[in-house]
């Protein structure tokens, strides 16, 4: 599992980096600045939530306990970046307005993803 989610953090990261630059070269003379702002807050959590999936991988690699709890944060950073991110670039480039009610669930996957790896902390030996 640690190679999968490291992968993924990999692929989150980049995908992040390229983001940041479509955004800030492509879409900037495009979108109105509340548009860019959020577009922006997608690019900045997916690469946040990239770096916490790191940690998870690497944690894997070495620890002897709370490897469920790990798992399930590495699952929840997965789906909430998508969730989260996502909703936030789609809306951000459609301007459906409904899309921003979307962002939530993936904040909340987050938030759980973070709370599974504080358990997973206390676990560790």
């Amino acid at each position: 599992m640690s190679q999968i989610f490291l992968a993924i953090a990999s692929i989150l990261g980049g995908l992040s980096v390229a983001a940041g630059a479509f955004g800030s070269h492509a879409l900037r003379p495009k979108l109105s600045d509340r548009m860019l702002e959020i577009f922006e807050t997608g690019t900045r959590y997916q690469m946040y939530h990239a770096l916490a999936l790191l940690l998870v991988g690497l944690l894997l690699l070495r620890a002897e306990a709370g490897l469920g709890w790990l798992n399930a944060a590495g699952w929840a950073f997965v789906a909430g970046t998508l969730i989260f991110s996502g909703s936030l670039y789609a809306l951000s480039l459609s301007g459906v307005k409904v899309l921003g009610a979307v962002a939530p669930i993936g904040g909340t996957a987050l938030m759980v993803g973070w709370g599974c790896l504080a358990i997973a902390a206390l676990s560790l030996k």
